[in-house]
């Protein structure tokens, strides 16, 4: 159902905020610096002068109303509020933010407006960066930790390069925890809740000597997982998506002189989870009734096609009689029982690490501050899975410690800041260094019923006659089934069969495809950034600002990659089919039949012949990005601007075998030459917003206006069996519809592929009005039209699109809904005159439809929905002590994060029979967002 009117309208009453962050008296940019908070942490120094707090986004103290950029800031009690632990909760609180969370507890996806990276595949960096203390963490997901105390979290709009370390193209995550203090302080936290949920935090600070404080914070999670296992009895476990967690941060602050500090931090964060369990979303199976010939003959023609939803799909009745609890029979997926059924002896149980220390130094040096971060991380993350999503063995990843990512990152950033001519102009220099050891070891293989399975599709695709197959005989044929083959195909009956009978295994075959693949294969990526920035702003009146900021910036990355696959039967099935399939003689229809047995044996590429190869390849680009605001303040009450930004974000390789021996692969020779076809472009931004701050006396609103152009927008895919990685670009001609066929060889720019390939454009408005002093409400509304450019190409060459893609030309990006409202009060009345103080509070967030899938497959929809948290407590006097209630998702509103087709198990979306006949019978699952949660929670603060 769509909400778009219902948003509207409450837009209109209620128009947008900084999400409930708290006021602050103003700081000094050495205080900054040195670690001292910028936020007040209690509810109780809210003022009238709401949503004027000081942020730290330009890299000088400032009011959040003077800055002339579009930023966003949460303080700890906004989020503590909201129930975060980590950097999901903002998307209750900032609109133009969305996080999700797929695979596993190692990917995250954030977008800032629309626009940002699918965390699936570890070769893409984010369009939007993450920073926690000012260093520079490489990939989402580490955002998923727990972070312990904050002092504050700003989300920043639009293209970074010219303050932050790293550049990013969409936007950036600054995350500011708390600093050791030279006062005694702390808390503690103790939360139970449904799920057997157990928390514990706490945190102390102080006094080492007069120069030397320290801070210390811990957090301890354990919690059932939101899905129950059906089947457990198969030994592994039986809750998935479950939480066992510990985190522990130490601090050091040494303030030698007054002008001089050093603050060192070092953080460990273990988890040892079961991640990440997904549902059937979507089973039916659809047919055109009356195809044409066009269509029948491949030709790739968007008719207007009529699509019928049959009565069963073939996919889950070959997969029940395999033995599968899920999906159900009919057309009821079972999405939100929040049942798995895991195959026996696989897991998705896995440990992640994340750990590092970084040293950051400020130095008043009398006319200019010079500080430098200088960083060292080290992140490993398991990536065990039973990757098919049902008990009956297709495909996993086994826990044999064989299926890992883990990064090395040092990173060093230098700025040198001041002011001159009298304060006329503010001036920022600054230099930037990364370097990064990536490597991905997998061993994802074919599982123990997937020739079958395989077999049993191609014989469902000649007939959906159950009497034709066997699950138990070789082909998965009865003697009627062979039968049947031997009169459809005639002569090249034996080559059929044999190809059918190569897949299950058997006398003189071998043992067919089952429990083949990759057996630690492994893939590296090194990667050095260096880069230079600079950050001016020019007072030309009292009234008129204009800032000039500039980067440039130089990424070199190397690649490598070397195989140990198990599958011989790739190799066997080409050398016997390929012949056939370049024979003029060979009928279409014997073709289609034939590719569909070479395709379901060599599936991503899976060969032995791999293990030849040894790949490299490597890179080295330059890019000069910057930003220009002009801004004026007519009256003191009101800050008007208008700003242009370039950015950029590097190129990389798809850390994917799929793409090897060209655009097909499963049929093409392989050499080490193919490693240039994993690699993808970078991609760049134009970016540009008018914008306007109100703040007077309990009140503020900020308005801005803006569209970013993206050329090369890197787009991630997984299309049921691999990740496939496009550039997106806009061709200057007219493509005549070759960019929304299903044929891979129409298409090709014969003009410029110069044009952006998405475009996100809109209007943001924020708000947040304190009436009295212990009440403030907040809201927010983010209008994002976020859509892909038609005549569109795969990248810069004026290749073709992908032709899985074709629905994406003129159409919105995924997971870009177009309306999004927040909204969050908070109320903490004084309760008698003892110091006792309640809190009431409740935010939302409502969001109008979107798609969920990076080939926007109608099947992987979700509607419009609103999410609503809650907390109510009391707290003694100077918060010594507290209790609360609090819920999340409190109308337990089921949703899913993304939806994706689910590993080998069909193919075909509604999308391909409408446009272009036939029958699709892809099914899909979908990673789910979380249930209603519960509890109470216990605070200490002293």
């Amino acid at each position: 159902m769509r909400k778009t009117a219902y948003l509207l309208s409450v837009a209109a009453v209620a128009i947008s905020a900084p999400a409930f962050a708290q006021t602050a008296p103003a700081t000094t940019q050495q205080d900054a610096q040195a670690g001292t908070p910028a936020t007040a942490p209690a509810a109780a120094t809210q003022d009238m002068n709401a949503g004027d707090i000081i942020v730290t986004a330009t890299r000088r103290s400032e009011r959040l109303s003077n800055v002339p950029i579009a930023v966003s800031a949460v303080g700890q009690e906004s989020l503590q509020n909201s129930g975060g632990s980590d950097i999901r909760a903002l998307n209750q609180l900032a609109p133009s933010l969305l996080i999700s969370s797929t695979g596993s507890e190692s990917n995250a996806s954030a977008r800032i407006r629309g626009v940002g990276t699918v965390g699936d595949n570890p070769g893409l960096e984010s369009s939007v960066a993450v920073f926690i203390d000012g260093v520079y963490r490489s990939r989402t997901g580490v955002g998923l930790n727990e972070l312990g105390e904050i002092d504050r979290v700003e989300v920043l709009r639009g293209p970074q390069g010219t303050l932050f370390g790293r550049n990013a193209s969409a936007g950036l995550i600054n995350i500011i925890t708390a600093s050791p203090k030279f006062t005694f302080g702390g808390y503690g936290e103790g939360t139970y809740g449904n799920y057997d949920q157990k928390r514990l935090a706490g945190g102390v600070t102080g006094p080492i000597t007069d120069t030397l404080a320290f801070r210390l914070d811990g957090v301890y999670v354990n919690r059932d997982g939101f899905y129950r296992t059906v089947n457990p009895a198969n030994g592994t476990e039986s809750r998935v998506n479950d939480r066992d967690r510990y985190f522990v941060r130490g601090q050091l602050l040494f303030k030698p002189t007054a002008d001089l500090s050093f603050r060192l931090i070092g953080d460990y964060s273990h988890r040892t989870e079961s991640c990440c369990g997904a549902t059937y979303y979507g089973q039916k199976q659809t047919t055109d009734p009356t195809p044409d010939a066009a269509a029948a003959n491949g030709a790739g023609v968007n008719a207007d096609h009529a699509v019928s939803v049959t009565a069963a799909n073939p996919i889950v009745d070959i997969l029940r009689r395999q033995g599968a609890y899920y999906p159900l029979a009919g057309n009821n997926p079972g999405t939100f029982n929040r049942e798995v059924a895991i195959t026996p002896g696989q897991t998705y149980r896995n440990t992640t690490v994340d750990y590092g220390g970084s040293l950051q130094a400020d130095w008043n040096l009398g006319g200019a501050t010079l500080t430098s971060i200088t960083a060292y991380r080290e992140y490993k993350a398991g990536n065990a899975g039973d990757v098919d999503y049902t008990n009956v063995d297709l495909t996993h990843r086994a826990a044999d410690g064989n299926a890992y990512r883990q990064f090395h990152t040092f990173t060093q950033e230098a700025r040198l800041q001041g002011s001159a001519f009298a304060g006329k102009l503010d001036w920022l220099v600054g230099g930037f260094y990364s370097k990064e050891d990536l490597r991905v070891v997998d061993n994802v293989v074919f599982g123990s019923q997937y020739g079958q399975f395989a077999a049993c599709r191609l014989v469902a695709n000649i007939s959906q006659n159950a009497a034709l197959q066997n699950n138990t005989a070789p082909g998965c044929l009865s003697a009627a089934g062979r039968a049947t083959i031997t009169g459809a195909f005639g002569a090249l009956a034996p080559a059929v069969l044999g190809g059918l009978d190569r897949l299950t295994g058997g006398p003189g075959v071998g043992g067919g495809v089952n429990n083949v693949g990759d057996q630690g294969s492994v893939y590296r990526q090194k990667s050095e950034n260096y880069a230079f920035f600079t950050h001016n702003i020019f007072h030309i009146t009292d009234t008129v600002s204009l800032t000039l900021g500039a980067r440039y910036t130089h990424e070199q990355k190397d690649f490598s990659a070397n195989f140990n696959n198990t599958n011989t039967v790739c190799p066997v099935q080409q050398a016997n089919l390929s012949p056939l399939l370049a024979s003029a003689a060979v009928p279409a229809a014997a073709k289609a039949y034939i590719g569909g047995i070479l395709t379901l044996s060599c599936t991503g590429n899976s060969s032995s012949q791999l293990n030849a190869l040894n790949l490299q390849n490597n890179f080295g680009e330059g890019k000069v990005t910057g930003t220009a605001v002009l801004s004026w303040k007519p009256i003191p009450s009101l800050l008007t601007y208008a700003s242009y930004a370039k950015g950029y974000k590097s190129g990389g390789y798809n850390l994917d075998r799929s793409p090897l021996g060209g655009a097909s692969g499963v049929f093409s020779a392989r050499s080490n030459a193919d490693a240039a076809g994993l690699r993808f472009a970078a991609e760049t931004v134009n970016s540009y917003e008018l914008g306007a701050k109100f703040k007077t006396r309990g009140f503020s609103l900020n308005v801005a206006a803006f569209r970013s152009e993206f050329k090369n927008f890197q787009l991630n895919t997984f299309n049921g069996s691999v990740f496939v990685v496009q550039n997106l670009v806009g061709c200057s001609t007219s493509l005549n519809g070759g960019d929304t066929d299903n044929l891979a060889a129409t298409g090709q720019c014969t003009g410029k592929a110069d044009k952006p390939g998405v475009i996100s454009q809109g209007v943001e408005l924020e708000a947040t009005m304190t009436p009295i002093r212990q009440f403030q409400v907040s809201a927010g509304y983010t209008f994002a039209d976020t859509r892909i450019a038609r005549n569109l190409v795969g990248n810069s060459a004026g290749a073709p699109l992908d032709p899985a893609l074709f629905l994406l030309p003129g159409s919105v990006l995924s997971n870009a809904p177009r309306h999004v409202v927040t909204t969050s009060a908070a109320w903490t009345p004084d309760l008698g005159s003892n110091g006792l103080s309640g809190l009431v509070y409740v935010d939302s967030r409502l969001t109008s439809d979107y798609n969920t899938g990076s080939d926007l497959a109608p099947e992987k929809k979700q509607d419009g929905f609103a999410l609503v948290n809650a907390r109510i407590g009391i707290r003694g006097k100077d918060q010594l002590w507290a209790i609360e209630l609090w819920s999340q998702n409190v109308f337990n509103k089921q949703y899913i994060q993304v939806a994706f087709n689910t590993p080998f198990q069909g193919a075909g979306s509604s999308a391909n029979v409408a446009n272009f006949g036939g029958t699709g019978n892809a099914l899909y699952s979908a990673y789910l967002a979380e249930p209603r949660t519960y509890g109470v929670t216990l605070r200490s603060r002293f």
